[in-house]
This record gives structure tokens, sequence and C-alpha cells, in this order.
């Protein structure tokens, strides 16, 4: 049985076919041309990501970024901008790919200028839960109209608490972004795991989490507060090989693997979120109205967007019996 649904939003998309959205050579035809790939790979619509950046990237990449958030074809399916970072932990393992010396404590005065820089396209900012001033931070926030989610942290049961109370509406790609060795547990993933006003966003490309976490993660928070996300890296869309991507020297593998051999930590993904949908669908762990959702109507919820927000992409059907998402030909 095919099951026609209504799209596919990526909360997370890093960059695609070598364009780095962080990059200090950004471009604008760079940038175009990306989303127009990654939006032409099945992808409804998404949110460009810039990581955590020294002050000229966010000012140039930033205003890249808005500037073509206004253009006519791209209403609709470029949603806003997420902001991953510079609030994070500095943490080695906590703060995954991003660069230690770029990392700030919460400042409200540099958030409003983030803000500004993008034209206020700002749609979602992920921040550490734990340091001083992160509840101040999410506060203002959200009356900016930016949606706060929780990463990169090495945050408690009640960091998560204070900062769900302050209005933080999700955790970023649960079960990753966290050292590789953790006390068992007196760590981030089980108070968020706990937390049932935190939506979960999850890279579910076979890679960042194995299958039983993945069961476990859907399983404790329910289908309707979990979020696909593919979390593309620069990388995605590019051939089996060594590459230079987000400051640190890569392999990807054959199997889609992306990591830096020297910490043997993942640096994003090289999957597209029709990867990620059939990697899940594969698992037969949720209907597939509970995946439809997970992939479209989720996301929308916890950026305050509508469906009638979104602008018809490809078509993409869901075989009911193969358990695959496709496009129409």
């Amino acid at each position: 049985m095919q099951m026609k649904i209504p799209g596919l939003i990526d909360l997370q998309v890093n960059g695609y076919k070598g364009v780095d959205f962080s990059g200090p050579a950004l471009t604008e035809e760079d940038f175009v041309g990306a989303c127009r790939a990654m939006l032409d790979s099945g992808t409804t619509a998404f949110l460009p990501t810039i990581i955590t950046s020294p002050q000229d990237v966010y000012e140039r990449n930033l205003a890249i970024m808005a500037k073509a958030l206004r253009m006519p074809e791209f209403r609709g399916r470029l949603l806003g901008i997420h902001v991953e970072g510079p609030f994070i932990s500095p943490q080695e393992g906590a703060r995954g790919a991003h660069n230690a010396d770029w990392i700030r404590e919460p400042d409200v005065e540099y958030l409003e200028w983030l803000i500004s820089r993008a034209d206020g396209r700002i749609k979602l900012l992920t921040i550490a839960a734990e340091p001083d001033g992160a509840e101040q931070l999410a506060r203002y926030a959200i009356t900016r109209g930016v949606t706060v989610a929780l990463g990169h942290q090495m945050a408690g049961d009640r960091d998560l608490e204070r900062l769900s109370r302050a209005g933080a509406a999700a955790v970023t790609h649960l079960g990753n972004a966290v050292p590789a060795v953790l006390p068992r547990h007196d760590n981030p993933i089980w108070p968020a795991l706990a937390n049932d006003n935190l939506l979960a966003t999850i890279i579910t490309d076979g890679h960042h989490l194995p299958d039983s976490v993945i069961k476990t993660i859907v399983r404790a928070k329910g289908p309707d507060r979990c979020i696909v996300i593919s979390d593309a890296s620069p990388v995605a869309g590019l051939p089996a090989g060594r590459h230079r991507t987000l400051g640190h020297n890569v392999i990807l593998e054959e199997s889609g693997r992306l990591f830096d051999p020297e910490t043997g930590y993942l640096c994003g993904s090289s999957a597209t979120m029709l990867d990620c949908m059939n990697h899940l669908a594969s698992l037969d762990l949720v209907t597939s109205e509970q995946l439809a959702a997970m992939g479209f109507d989720n996301p929308l919820r916890l950026t305050d967007l509508k469906p009638e927000d979104v602008a018809p992409g490809k078509d993409i059907f869901y075989d009911t019996e193969r358990h695959l998402f496709h496009l129409t030909t």
C-alpha cells in the first residue's frame, strides 16, 4: 500500500555537497546551490544551520542566509535559521565538532546581535542548560520568537528542569554530543529521556544511534515527542573518502559513517531526511502515521509553524509493506 505523506521537515542541515554553512568562505551562490540540491533530494523544507563560529563568520554567513530566505523560490522551503551554539559546553565530547575557542557563556546582548544579523530569521537556538545565565538567555530568546533547544551539554536533571520551566522545548540530537564515557546514572541522557516537557530530535541515520537506543528513545518519549533530523554535514552528498569539514579532517566510509579518525567522534551526518526516515522505518517501530508525524508534524509543532507555512515539494510516498519512503520519479 502506498501512502502519500505531506512532506519531510529537517530542523538541522549544516551544509550539503561540499558547502559548509558555517564556513568562512561561504558565498551566496554556494549557499543557494546547496539549498536547491537539498530540496531536490526529497527534503520538503528545512532550517539551514550554523554552528559555533567566530563573530566575523556569524556576521557574514547569517546575512547570506537571511538574504536567501527572502528569495521567492525559498518561501515555505527555508523556514528559518537554526543557530547551534555558541552558548554550549566547552567540555570535550559534549562540544562535539564545535571549536572550543569560539564557545561563549550565555550572553543576551550577543544573542540579540545574532538575531539582528539574521534579520530576525533565527527560528531555533541550541544552548547548554547548565551554565549560569542559561535561563535568562532562554527566556529572552523566546520573547524574540526563537524556539530554544538544549544540547551539547553536561546538564543534569535540575538543569533540564530549570530550563524547561524557562521555556526550553526540546533536546537537540538526544544521545549524541556527549562524551564517549559517562557516569552510568548521572549524565545528560537519562533526565532528557524522563522530561515529558522536552521533545527530542534524533539522528536516525544508522550511525549516530544504535537501533536499540533509537527504540529506547522513541518508547520513552513517545512518537509524539520525537523528531527526526538529518544533522547533514557539508560532506553529505559527496563520495566516500577523506574530506575536510567543520575544522576536521574526516573519513566518509562507504556505509555513510562520517568521523574524525583522531578522536573517533562523528562529525555530523552524511544522510538526508529521506535516508534517516528510511532507517527509522526499517525498524518497524511505529505506525506509518507516527512516522509521518515524526518527519513533518512534530518539527512544525516545535517551531510554532503550521502545514500551510510549508510550500509543496516533491511528492513523497510511504510503502507500508516494504517500510520504505520514496519520491515519485
